[in-house]
């Protein structure tokens, strides 16, 4: 049982571990993990999301916003759900480039550094941050493809 609870938990840890995901310039991204966990950028961030993004995603970044009609649900930030799939990397690509087949549209007005504030704001609202959401892979990864210390995949 404890070998099934270990497998399982190591699956789910790659299965959120796909930096091939990302185009490659987003790969190769340094992320600023201090900022993501600073209040100051998140507060920066929640004048960004109010600003540019409650419009579809709403005040409470629930995704219950007043725009109706998108062709598809805009994200609600505060589920933990979301959370779990998500990656500093991941989510500024996203407002860099918007997400094909949704109604997220790229946000090129945002410099790197307000990109980067936005990204802070998002992974606060599902509550505290995990050590692990600030990185795309499990920590032992390095954000490659590597077996944990002691174990082989």
């Amino acid at each position: 049982m404890r070998r099934l609870l270990a497998l399982a938990t190591l699956l789910l840890g790659f299965s959120a571990c796909r930096p091939e995901e990302l185009p490659r310039a987003y790969r190769r991204l340094e992320v600023p993990e201090a900022r993501l966990v600073s209040t100051e950028a998140q507060q920066r961030g929640r004048i960004l999301f109010l600003k540019y993004c409650s419009l579809c995603h709403g005040e409470k970044a629930d995704g219950h916003g007043p725009r109706q009609n998108l062709s598809s649900r805009p994200q609600d930030f505060t589920s933990p759900d979301w959370l779990r799939g998500a990656s500093p990397r991941k989510i500024y690509w996203v407002i860099q480039e918007g997400k094909a087949g949704t109604a997220m549209a790229a946000w090129k007005v945002l410099d790197a550094d307000e990109t980067w504030d936005l990204v802070a704001y998002l992974m606060s609202v599902a509550g505290p941050p995990r050590n692990s959401a600030l990185s795309d892979c499990p920590p032992w990864t390095s954000g490659k493809r590597r077996s944990p210390p002691g174990q082989r995949l």
